[in-house]
């Protein structure tokens, strides 16, 4: 019983003493990391100045004409389309002849108005005659008050019809006028829509004319990226189907606020639901790309 006691003993002391001696070593390491400063990185733990930032930020686009360089040529006047002068790809000037509106009645009305011009001037220069003598008259007491009153009547009449003549003139030409439709830029004919012969309402499309020379790209950068993107940017430009050639673009213009995505993401791993920033890039070259066409973007970070 004695030797039993002694035994266990023995053994509760080492254990004893084997808690102190782990007690003691682990003393300095806690007291070394509660003490450490407070800008010192913890063991094994990754500095700053060690994270690799991205060489580039991707995002796809499309190219588009600049405002005002692609317009759709619609009539002011419906009727009968006469003539359609050009076809598509077909290069066209600032103001040149497009497609007329078959308007007969309104030419003729507007010969018939002209007529009467001639016409009541005729009217107005008698009255105005008229009106002369009966003054004469009047002041040499030969006529009555009444009839240089009637004289006055008759030029103030003929005065009135011939201005209500020349307006109805003014709107007929304008009518006629809008039977011409003329190219409002420089460009190039992307669609026609109708041909001669059919019949068009007010407001009906004719044409899409766009200037080719005048285009850039229209970015979709995901807002998570946006704090990367600066005007100024330097940007390389890919398209499929363009097998190892690149474009060179700058960053000229960044909205102020996000909108929802135009473009369907080709990464499938790309959310579709983000909503991004459209960011307008400069090309800094010649390209063969096509007005429309998807490309895709790398935004090159500086580092």
């Amino acid at each position: 019983m004695k030797r039993l006691l002694t035994l266990l003993a023995l053994v509760f002391g080492a254990v004893a003493l084997i808690c102190v001696a782990a007690w003691q070593l682990q003393i300095p390491s806690e007291r070394t990391r509660f003490d450490a400063p407070a800008n010192e990185p913890r063991a094994g733990s990754r500095s700053p100045t060690n994270v690799r930032l991205p060489s580039h930020v991707a995002a796809e686009g499309r190219l588009m004409p600049y405002p005002g360089a692609q317009v759709t040529v619609s009539t002011e006047i419906g009727g009968l389309i006469q003539r359609m002068l050009v076809e598509e790809k077909a290069p066209v000037a600032k103001g040149q002849l497009l497609a007329e509106i078959k308007v007969d009645e309104q030419r003729a009305a507007l010969a018939e108005a002209k007529a009467r011009i001639a016409e009541i001037e005729a009217e107005l220069s008698l009255a105005e005659l008229e009106l002369k003598r009966s003054k004469r008259l009047l002041d040499q007491s030969v006529a009555s008050r009444q009839d240089y009153d009637r004289a006055q009547r008759n030029f103030d009449l003929a005065t009135a019809q011939r201005q209500t003549a020349l307006a109805t003139v003014k709107r007929l030409e304008t009518t006629v006028s809008k039977s011409e439709v003329r190219s409002p830029i420089d460009g190039v004919v992307l669609n026609r829509y109708t041909h001669p012969g059919e019949m068009a309402d007010i407001g009906t499309r004719l044409l899409t004319i766009a200037d080719t020379n005048r285009v850039r790209i229209e970015a979709e950068v995901d807002e998570f990226d946006a704090g990367c993107v600066r005007v100024g940017q330097a940007v390389k430009i890919t398209a499929e189907g363009y097998s190892g050639q690149s474009w060179k673009g700058t960053v000229e213009e960044i909205p102020d606020a996000v909108s929802e995505r135009n473009l369907k993401p080709q990464d499938p791993a790309r959310p579709t639901d983000a909503r991004v920033l459209h960011v307008k890039i400069r090309l800094e070259e010649p390209t063969p790309l096509k007005l429309g066409q998807r490309v895709e973007l790398e935004f090159l970070i500086l580092e």
